[in-house]
């Protein structure tokens, strides 16, 4: 680092006179006892540090020695023991919590320079004149999420102290830390009030997810591995199943985080069966859906262009010749997205870096980072483990040598320590792991580590075999009902659960709480090999039909809740099966089984549609040919599930297919379908057509039939019928149609009811509407319904703008805006800008009023905005045609993904205005 190069002393030092073999240190008051036991941890680091070193070296030097005397004096002063020094802060801990913080606000009064400050409390272990402990993680991962001169405690912290002013933040994502971490900041006079949001995962857009699992023994390499990722567009990490590459690439991504505004994704391609997968998986973790003319990898590309994105693509060593052209699109496309990339061999990318993840250092015996590892896992199943014992510290070592370091087979033998001991693990070590005594040059890597499952399968009976093979056909998870299904073999579900829970204890299958219930997963490395053990038996294609065919089944019975009062349980079954129901049908589609692969894809596509999820429409249409020309009974259902393409730009085919679902729809020859859903696909396909007159027809049409198909026509007449100047209309049936919706009990009709309401009083009872629409947003919320929430939050940005508050009318319209970019809902996208277009004539600003309808003019969908050719010949009047023209030019000349940055920063320019953060 620039800042090692700039100074003499070392990066890390234990400071101050000392006599740290005997944990004591010599003072003016006298002998101090070093704190042990439950210990409050003060860490402190300067902000920006690089930039004033980079500055001005010799005033840095200058300033950094005055605070380190500022440092020494508030610690030492309030009884603390100053340990360490970690490049430009320090680490100190105290017997007592308030100590600590009346040290950390003592210096904050008196020191120059902006220095961050977090506090954590917890047990800690003594290694000569440091500590060891998850309690100086904390504190570290606390500091870090700061800013200068804030000093940030953790709850184990706050609920210690009496008499301090704090601020609760709330509660947090950090940076390696299991679970979530509630923050408190202290106020005291001399310290600042006002801070910018903290520096945590939740800060920036991303689905990087809390680890189950703190992080071990790799500071260094993470620290190397952000420098490459700063310096390449591309860094993969290869090596061997189980070194720990996934670990690493999401703890470096964690790191990077405030470096990546727009986002920070992970993508696993773990689950992916099919190379032809990748780019739908990639889409779908991203929220992207493919765009009309372009293809899913190219509508990616186009979607990322002009972001600044980092994308974690895991485990694509199975997919590697897709991954990397997935790669090279990207990258080739845009010039602002970073791809850490795992894999066992390189992707061969021209623009690719690669870094070899080592195994874990053993040289150092009982304190190594491999025996770190094997005992914070040995204490997660045995609490009270402990490297005391003289024997068991040295088979622990022993162990990790033997095994090379490697993480995951480091992980099973601790995972043993619940029923036995190192030195007994270690003793069958001998028998069972013999390759990995040897030397490393004649192993190949992928044979140690399945030496080690090996090892633990062999463990097994036969019963836990053919389950943990059985289990290995699922993708991201699976419950017990799915289990028990896919095993079958005459099994009853409290069989399965018994020999699950067995499975569970010897860490070969993992579980997780998600919506109050347990999902069972097996790590990838053990997922492949039992699936490879499936394999050699000769039934695997037997154990994919079972799963592809539980997948339909349940997905018929799913989409009957969602269609119903239940929805909030088909929703949420349709997003935590997706990767489930992707490979079900991927399986079912590619071994002919077209009645499998339907009921799959039609009964997901429109809960998914709900999610802002289109690829299900996709499987759909992939199959229609097919599936015509069988005659399969669920056509009409199948046709459709593919007409909701209308959303995604394509309105005159959804017409098309709206149309023939409509008519098989009578044939008795055929499943019933409650026809209420094919016909408002029709209606929706001829507004994003640009024909709102249709739209309209086919909604009264509707009104006088009765169930689902007339509550539609009811809400579609709210809705349109304002635009083409009937509002009285609209008016009339409004109150009884949301009235009804409710009784009906879907959320999804409730939510089209709320938007017709709102769009029949917006102009005559404006205060009304928004009252609707601001209930409606709460309700959309609740129920997750994120399409709907996009379609309210457009509707009422103008409103709420209007007779609201102005700062929350553009947050709506930001909303609106990135959920349909991200998603691919194009047709909805256009309306938002177009809204957005009045938004900005209204408020002065008629020049960005005309680029961005400039930038609707390939879309007929902005019919759907009232009085939109008159509104836009007044702008065009006051502007004067040239000037109009040479505007909207601008605007029509630019890419989708221009346009949506265009218009987002015009709306946090103008938030700027106002004083308001975006």
């Amino acid at each position: 680092m620039l800042v090692s190069s700039l100074r003499s002393r070392p990066r890390c030092r234990a400071v101050g006179p000392t006599l740290g073999a005997l944990g004591v240190r010599v003072s003016g008051m006298g002998v101090e006892q070093r704190p042990s036991g439950t210990v409050t941890f003060l860490f402190t680091d300067i902000e920006g540090s690089t930039r004033r070193w980079e500055a001005d070296a010799d005033a840095m030097r200058a300033a950094l020695a005055a605070h380190d005397q500022v440092l020494r004096l508030a610690v030492e002063g309030n009884g603390g023991w100053l340990f360490k020094h970690t490049g430009d802060g320090v680490c100190a801990a105290f017997a007592s919590a308030r100590s600590a913080v009346d040290a950390a606000v003592a210096a904050q009064q008196t020191l120059e320079l902006p220095v961050r400050m977090g506090i954590a409390t917890g047990e800690a272990e003594q290694r000569g004149d440091d500590y060891f402990g998850p309690a100086l993680n904390r504190a570290a991962r606390v500091m870090a999420v700061g800013h200068g001169g804030q000093v940030l405690l953790s709850a184990s912290t706050a609920g210690l102290v009496a008499g301090v002013d704090v601020v609760d933040l709330g509660e947090h994502r950090l940076r390696d830390l299991t679970g979530v971490e509630r923050l408190f900041q202290v106020r005291a006079d001399g310290l600042g009030g006002d801070f910018p949001r903290l520096r945590t995962l939740d800060a920036v857009p991303g689905n990087l997810s809390v680890q189950s699992t703190s992080f071990v023994g790799r500071d260094v390499e993470v620290g190397e591995v952000a420098g490459l990722v700063r310096a390449h567009r591309l860094v993969t990490l290869t090596g061997v199943g189980g070194v720990g590459k996934t670990r690493l690439a999401v703890q470096v991504a964690a790191e990077l985080v405030p470096e990546f505004g727009d986002g920070v994704w992970l993508v696993e391609l773990a689950p992916v069966g099919d190379p032809a997968a990748v780019p739908d998986v990639v889409a779908t973790a991203m929220g992207i859906t493919q765009q009309a003319g372009r293809t899913v990898t190219e509508s990616v590309a186009e979607a990322m262009a002009g972001r600044r994105l980092l994308v974690v693509l895991d485990n694509c060593e199975h997919v590697l010749d897709a991954a990397a052209e997935m790669v090279e699109t990207v990258l080739a496309r845009t010039k602002t997205v970073s791809v850490i990339a795992t894999s066992r061999e390189g992707l061969r990318v021209g623009a690719e870096h690669l870094w070899p993840v080592p195994s874990l250092s053993v040289g150092a015996g009982v304190g190594s980072a491999a025996v770190d590892l094997f005992v914070e896992r040995a204490r997660a199943v045995k609490p009270g483990f402990t490297t005391d014992d003289g024997p068991d510290a040295s088979a622990m070592v022993e162990i990790c040598r033997r095994l090379d370091g490697i993480p995951l087979a480091i992980e099973l033998a601790a995972a043993r320590m619940v029923s036995m001991n190192p030195a007994e693990v270690l003793a069958r070590l001998n028998d069972r792991f013999r390759l990995l005594s040897g030397s490393r040059r004649g192993l190949e890597r992928h044979q140690t580590l399945r030496q080690a499952v090996q090892w633990s399968y062999d463990l097994l009976t036969p019963d836990e075999q053919m389950v943990l093979g059985c289990c290995s056909v699922f993708a991201d998870g699976f419950d017990l009902a799915g289990a028990t299904e896919v095993i079958g073999g005459g099994l009853d579900e409290y069989e399965v659960l018994d020999l699950l829970d067995s499975l569970v204890r010897k860490s070969l299958v993992t579980t997780a709480q998600v919506g109050g219930r347990t999902r069972y997963g097996l790590l990838e490395t053990i997922r492949q090999f039992a699936e490879d053990q499936l394999g050699a038996t000769g039934t695997i294609g037997e154990v994919r039909d079972r799963h592809a065919r539980h997948f339909a089944a349940q997905a018929f019975a799913h989409f009957d809740l969602w269609d119903g009062p239940r929805q909030r349980e088909g929703t949420d079954w349709a997003d935590v099966e997706f990767a489930n129901l992707r490979a079900g049908f991927r399986w079912a589609a590619d071994q002919g089984d077209l009645e499998t692969a339907t009921a799959i894809a039609a009964n997901t596509a429109i809960p998914a549609w709900s999610l802002q999820r289109y690829e299900p429409v996709g499987w759909a249409e992939e199959l229609l040919p097919a599936a015509t020309a069988a005659d399969l009974a669920q056509l009409p259902r199948l046709y459709s599930a593919a007409a909701l393409c209308a959303q995604t730009g394509r309105p005159e085919e959804a017409v098309g297919y709206a149309q023939v679902a409509v008519a098989l729809e009578v044939d008795p020859r055929y499943d019933p379908f409650e026809h209420g859903w094919s016909q408002a696909n029709e209606a929706t396909g001829h507004l994003y057509a640009g024909r709102i007159d249709r739209f309209l027809e086919i909604s009264i049409a509707q009104s006088a039939e009765s169930g689902l198909a007339g509550l539609s026509g009811r809400c579609g007449m709210a809705y349109a019928l304002p635009a083409v100047g009937r509002a009285a209309e609209a008016r009339a049936i409004a109150p009884d149609t949301l009235a009804s919706a409710r009784a009906r009990g879907n959320p999804w009709m409730v939510a089209y009811a709320i938007n017709g309401f709102g769009q029949a009083f917006a102009d005559s009872e404006p205060a009304r509407a928004l009252a609707t629409y601001r209930e409606g947003l709460l309700y959309v919320r609740q129920h997750r319904l994120p399409l709907w929430e996009a379609v309210i939050a457009r509707d009422a940005a103008g409103l709420e703008a209007a007779h609201g508050t102005l700062d929350q009318g553009l947050a709506l319209f930001d909303i609106a805006i990135d959920s349909c970019h991200q998603s691919g809902n194009i047709g909805n996208l256009a309306v938002t800008l177009a809204n957005l277009a009045l938004f900005f004539d209204r408020h002065g600003q008629p020049e960005t009023a005309a680029t961005l309808y400039g930038t609707t003019t390939l879309h007929t969908s902005t019919v759907m905005v009232t009085d939109w050719p008159e509104r836009i010949q007044q702008l065009r009047t006051m502007l004067g045609e040239s000037r109009f023209d040479e505007w909207a030019a601008v605007g029509a000349a630019m890419e989708l993904a221009d346009a949506v940055r265009y218009a987002r920063q015009h709306i946090q320019l103008t938030l700027g205005q106002l004083g308001v953060s975006g």
